[in-house]
């Protein structure tokens, strides 16, 4: 099979309420609050500079003046709003609202406020080498579901040895949670509904395909989406600077 073209767009989904990021996001959107000296949403367009993707489109809905103002002083990756300031449209409405900036060829989507640590290996091009769109609808970032942080649910995903995703029985533990980046063939929103919708629905009909699956990420995974897990999320990257300072002295 010769191997997949290189993905060089991504969506980054930035046009959340915050709620649970309150009190921190009363005057100001949730991408635009600091981690360690960078905005959320810096993190990401620096790993997707970092990783070679030319183009990000980035949907806004709340305070999407101040976002668009700051994006707007980056130089890479080139920037391209949604405009979603009329309706919130949701994740899944969000990106389908924006097919016709993305084009016809996978793209990347990422949630703004998706950090990680990474190991040994970049976790952004581990995925784009693990997709493959002959068999696959979506490619998904996952992480173990005990050992990340800011994430205190029941997972989301199984994973089989084949690298296929479904879902756990109801009621019971996923060992996985999805780490919020994923690579999207646009084929997947030929039969999406209009107006505001999840990808959790395009996501679960590729599940009965058996074309969802699933790639660990090599490192720490932290959901920023509270106050108190913007703190874990300060410690944890303090302290691998600090370890990563003691190795190099």
């Amino acid at each position: 099979m010769p191997p997949a073209q290189k993905i060089d767009t991504a969506f980054v989904l930035a046009a959340g309420m915050g709620s649970r990021m309150r009190p921190l996001t009363d005057t100001r959107p949730k991408p635009l609050v600091t981690l360690a000296g960078r905005a959320l949403i810096d993190h990401v367009l620096d790993r997707l500079n970092d990783a070679g993707f030319s183009r990000a489109i980035v949907n806004v809905h709340y305070l999407a003046d101040q976002i668009e103002a700051h994006v707007a002083q980056r130089a890479k990756p080139h920037i391209i709003i949604s405009d979603e300031r009329d309706v919130l449209l949701d994740t899944g409405g969000g990106v389908k609202h924006a097919l016709s900036q993305l084009g016809d060829t996978p793209f990347l989507i990422h949630n703004s406020d998706s950090v990680w640590i990474e190991h040994s290996h970049p976790v952004l091009e581990t995925i784009q080498s693990a997709w493959n769109p002959h068999v696959m609808d979506s490619l998904m970032l996952i992480a173990p579901s005990v050992t990340s942080l800011g994430y205190d649910g029941r997972g989301d995903f199984m994973l089989d040895e084949l690298g296929r995703l479904s879902r756990p029985q109801k009621g019971t533990h996923a060992p996985y949670v999805f780490a919020g980046v994923s690579i999207a063939n646009t084929q997947i929103f030929d039969n999406a509904p209009d107006g505001r919708f999840s990808l959790n629905a395009l996501w679960d009909n590729s599940i009965s395909q058996g074309r969802l699956y699933g790639v660990i990420l090599d490192g720490l995974w932290m959901h920023v989406g509270t106050p108190e897990a913007l703190a874990d999320a300060e410690q944890a990257i303090a302290a691998n600077a600090s370890a990563k300072s003691g190795e190099r002295a």
